[in-house]
């Protein structure tokens, strides 16, 4: 899984918007935007928002979704 799906995996479980990651992650509150324009992170950056992914989810607890009612 790319680095760009992990991010967006976890905005959509946390509901952090995507600014405030940024800026948590790497002190960047565009990279998020420029990975969804395109932007190819290199290495060290690929290192510094997984290592930051990893963090959030040892902090978190693992939570199950929700459960969906039944006709919807």
């Amino acid at each position: 899984m790319t680095v760009h799906r992990k991010i967006e995996k976890f905005l959509r479980a946390t509901n952090m918007p995507p600014t405030k990651f940024g800026r948590l992650a790497v002190r960047d509150p565009r990279i998020v935007a420029d990975l969804r324009m395109g932007r190819e992170p290199g290495p060290r950056m690929i290192a510094r928002l997984e290592a930051f992914l990893a963090e959030q989810q040892q902090q978190q607890p693992q939570r199950s979704p929700a459960p969906r009612e039944i006709g919807q």
